[in-house]
Order: structure tokens, then sequence, then C-alpha cells
């Protein structure tokens, strides 16, 4: 394929995307295919001569659409929202045949000052706090992660390295380090700290001095019983304790942690021993898009000495309208904030803003200095390789720039108005037969429902067959024992109609099975 070639099956390619958009409501949700349908349309061995690209092109039906579950179908209503635009489209293919990776400020210029500028917007759309800014003259910083479950990752690595960092300049740990014989290593390494790694000449060995594992080994951090799973596969990798505090009904009559619950935590792992050195809050639990009041929450993390991150993957994009300002309350106590912007902020997948109040600080935990990466500008210029996992990246923000500049921020808080409306509907008409009650009280775009006098098995029973039937798709989820259906408004081509059908679909099965 040459330049030729791409611009005739590029347009097609584009013709491709845009009918399947016109075309998805003829669709169903879900696919009618078994796990290994692959294997029927997909030859075993790859070619070794080139096909012609037209017989590819006729295979995109049926080995691709058919066999996917269809996200942004008007019926679909499961997990959380995936964003998408006709804008992020375009960006996505800029990205990818600019064909950068932007490791270093000067890998690519643009990419890294345009992620810079464009989160700068997005700290001013949302109200968040000005030390987030990159272009501020504090230490705080913004950098676009690939996902929520990336940022929690690198918050709990971030908060971990932190504490190192402080029980090694405390002198109490330096007069255990003088006084006994299994702290002379660690001794010599404190004593010729330069970086973030001491090499032992002798053995080949490096060790990391910010995450040094004889330190954090009585670590323990927290979080909600209903924080999501990569909180607990952050914990695990990081080799810190994690404690999941029991929620409890409280702010919006959800599930959250009280500050009573934080504090005798606290109380209670210092007294056995432990070192708790982290609170991860949620704004918009997976389960039950219950949020944990970061404004009571936060002053006993600065008071305690934790570090806070908040998880607002789902919640955080609505923060955008006005009526939502409530879910970035108390960020001024927050060590580092992360949300997707390609949940339900029209950004397709992967649009992940983290933001740090003291990024310069956090960067130190991540830095590897090889000579093939070093460059004239390090000292002056942004190098977001200190600031996640991977070395490189993709051009997010490009994403960002196009929807904010051609569809606008209005356009998106119309979208999550009408969201939360289309939910608020729903959560009404599920209520209209006298079988159905809420679980919890709809939050957002989220209602949480369950059969009334019900057992979980009876729900269980419901929501297999809901999605069997295939017409609409739903996922259930439990809290603390209590089977429910979630029902979440997803597409941007949901209308009250489909809402209406929605619960029809429901109560038809219902009544079919009890």
């Amino acid at each position: 394929m040459d330049s030729d070639k791409l611009r005739e099956e590029g347009k097609k390619m584009i013709d491709f995307v845009a009918d399947y958009w016109d075309g998805i409501r003829e669709r169903k949700p879900l696919p009618a295919i078994k796990p290994g349908y692959i294997n029927e349309l997909v030859p075993a061995q790859a070619p070794s001569s080139p096909e012609d690209w037209s017989k590819i092109f006729d295979d995109l039906e049926n080995v691709v659409v058919n066999g996917a579950t269809h996200w942004h179908h008007p019926h679909f209503f499961a997990y959380f929202p995936t964003a998408l635009s006709y804008q992020s489209i375009m960006a996505d293919i800029l990205s990818g045949g600019i064909a950068g990776i932007g490791f270093t400020w000067k890998s690519c210029p643009s990419m890294t000052e345009l992620e810079m500028s464009s989160l700068d917007w997005v700290v001013d759309l949302m109200g968040l706090p000005e030390h987030f800014k990159n272009s501020h003259d504090g230490p705080g910083c913004g950098i676009i992660q690939s996902t929520a479950s990336d940022s929690t990752m690198i918050a709990i690595m971030a908060a971990r390295a932190s504490h190192v960092e402080r029980i090694k300049a405390e002198p109490t740990f330096m007069k255990w380090v003088s006084e006994t014989g299994a702290g002379k290593t660690l001794k010599g390494i404190f004593d010729r700290v330069k970086t973030n790694k001491i090499d032992d000449e002798a053995s080949g060995i490096i060790t990391p001095y910010f995450h040094d594992p004889t330190v954090f080994e009585k670590f323990v951090m927290y979080c909600s019983d209903q924080a999501h799973s990569s909180v607990e596969k952050g914990a695990m990798l990081s080799a810190v304790r994690l404690r999941k505090l029991k929620a409890t009904r409280g702010f919006l009559g959800n599930y959250s942690v009280s500050k009573e619950t934080l504090q005798n935590a606290i109380k209670e792992d210092r007294a056995r021993g432990y070192i708790p050195f982290m609170f991860l809050a949620t704004v918009g639990t997976t389960c039950s898009c219950g949020v944990d009041q970061v404004d009571e929450l936060g002053p006993i993390c600065v008071e305690e000495g934790l570090y806070l991150h908040v998880d607002a993957a789902y919640a955080g994009t609505f923060a955008l309208c006005d009526e939502f300002k409530y879910l970035i309350r108390g960020m001024e106590h927050v060590d580092s904030y992360n949300f997707n912007l390609h949940k339900a902020g029209m950004v397709n997948f992967d649009c992940s803003p983290m933001w740090f109040k003291n990024g310069t600080h956090i960067s130190r935990y991540f830095n590897v200095d090889a000579l093939y990466l070093a460059h004239e500008y390090q000292s002056t210029a942004s190098d977001y390789r200190h600031l996640q996992v991977a070395l490189g990246r993709r051009f997010r923000s490009l994403k960002i720039w196009f929807v904010l500049r051609n569809m606008g921020a209005d356009k998106i808080r119309e979208y999550l108005r009408r969201t939360e409306v289309l939910a608020a509907e729903f959560s009404k008409l599920i209520l209209e037969n006298g079988k159905f009650e809420h679980f919890v009280p709809q939050h957002l775009g989220l209602t949480c429902f369950r059969l009334k006098n019900s057992t979980n098995a009876d729900n269980e029973k419901l929501c297999n067959t809901v999605n069997d039937d295939r017409r609409i798709h739903l996922v259930p989820s439990t809290v603390q024992g209590t089977y429910f259906l979630r029902m979440v408004v997803c597409s941007q081509l949901t209308t009250l109609d489909d809402v209406i059908y929605a619960r029809d679909v429901i109560y038809e099965i219902a009544d079919r099975l009890f």
C-alpha cells in the first residue's frame, strides 16, 4: 500500500465506520457467538505472500464487527460507558499517522506541550485547583495516563516511595541503621545515595532507594470495600498491605467510607505495629456510584501523613457541570487525582488524565536516566516518562484538543445532563409495576435495582436471562452480599424510548420467570 492507495482505501474505511454508526440500531448489543468462533474464520497460519486489500476489507464484517460487543448501541446499558466522537476518531488517525513515541520532550515536542496545555484547559473547565496546572509556578502537573488502573498503580508506587523517603529521613530510622547489624547495608546505601538507586559494583545488584522493601514491609494502605479491583491489583504488585474499609450508607444514600472508619483503622494499625501510608478514595464506585467524601477524609490524611489519591474514573467528568461540583469538593487535600475522559467525556479510549500536587517530587521516584534518553533541554522541559511505568506514549492529547475545539465543552455538558435525566427516568420507570426496588438511589447515569422480596439467586437468574435474550445488555454487581442489577445510560444515541424499551424487556422477562 502506497500513499495513493491509502487515500483510496482510507476513504472506504471512514465510510465503513460511518455506516457502522448509522446502522448500529439494526444490530443487537451482544453478538451471538461462542468462544473460539474466530477459528472458523481466520486461518491457523499467517499468509506468506500479501493478500489483496479488498479481500481483507471484505472480511471486516464477519471477522470483526459480527464478533464485537457494540458498546455504543442505544440498548447497551452495561459496565460504565466508553466515550466516542468523530473528532476523537480523527485525532487517532493523525496520531497513528505521525507514529511518534513521546517519551521525552525532544522525542516529540508537540506531543508533550499540547498535552500540557490541553490538561490545563481541563483544570479550568472542571474547577480543579490551580496548582494542578502544568503552567502553574508550583510543582504540580498533569499527565494523560492510559487508564485509571495505571493511575492507581502509579499513585500507590509514588505514595510508597514518598513514605520510604520520609521514614529514612527520621532520626529514629538513622539510629536503628547505626545500631543494628541488619541496618549496615542500609546505612551504606543511605550514606552513598545520590539518585534513586545504588549500584553494588561487586554483585551487580541495583538497590532501589525510594522503593526499599526492607522499609515498606510494614506499610498498609486503605480503600473502600467498594473500590475498583485495580486497587487490589496495584497493592499486590506494589507488595504492600491493603486494608479494605467497610463502606456504610451515608452520602447520597450510597456506600462510602466514613471519617470515623478511616480514623479508627489508622489508630488500630499503628497499635499493631503497621505503618499507614495511603488512602485511596473513590468518587463514583463501579458497583453503585458511591462517593467517598474527600472534603471530610482529606483533612484526616493530611493530619496523619497519608498520601491521598482520588479515583474518579467514571464520575469525574460530570464535574464539568456546575450541579455536579460536589464531586470535586476537598481537592485541596489531594496528592493525586484521576478520571477517565474516555468514559463520559466524548473522548475515545485511551485518555485518562492524572494530576499531581507535587509532580516534581514524584517524578524522582520513576526517574531512570539512560544516556540514549538524554537531551539538551531536559533541565527545562517536561519528560513525561518520569510519571509513568511505560517509556513510550501515544499522542493522546490530540483527542482532547480536537474535541474541545470542534465540539466545545457545552456539548459535553449537554450529553452529561441528558445522561443523568435518562437515568432518572429509568429509575422511576423500573418501579412502576411494583415488582422492583432500588438498591441505592440513582446517581449520575447509574440505576441499581433488584426484585422485591427476592433472593440473590432470583436476581442472578433474571440478569442472565436478560443477557441471553440479547435485546439489551446489563451487568450485575454485589455490595456486602446483596446481588443487584445495574442499568447505566452509556450510548449518546440512547433516547427516552430506548430507556422505556429496556424497562419493558426487563418486565417481560421478569413476568415470564417469576
